[in-house]
């Protein structure tokens, strides 16, 4: 029989903390337990997360994975419309982007 599975929102297994430089955001997921952390490697892609960000018109995205730290951190290009000095958005250090990546869901069995 095959396994049940279900999603669950990232904010369930991990949290995050973002910060930029510039134009570039930085967001760091931290598992809550270490047993979670091949679910979020798996899943949590530089695509997803390039998709996710797409309606803020984000440039390259790259991963690091740290895995002796179950966290995987992501560094996205040109995502902050110019940064804190150049954005007349509100949010132009990106500090609650973090929140928006954990929306994404997560497969995990049921």
């Amino acid at each position: 029989m095959a396994e049940r599975r279900r999603a669950v929102p990232l904010s369930e297994l991990a949290h995050a903390r973002s910060g930029d430089k510039g134009n570039r955001l930085n967001i760091g997921v931290f598992a809550h337990r270490a047993a979670d952390y091949p679910l979020l490697a798996a899943q949590l892609t530089p695509e997803r997360v390039a998709a996710l960000f797409a309606h803020r018109g984000c440039g390259a995205v790259r991963r690091y994975e740290l895995p002796r730290l179950a966290a995987l951190n992501f560094v996205i290009d040109a995502v902050l419309e110019g940064g804190v000095n150049g954005s007349l958005n509100l949010d132009g250090h990106g500090k609650t982007l973090a929140f928006l990546l954990l929306t994404l869901t997560i497969e995990v069995g049921a």
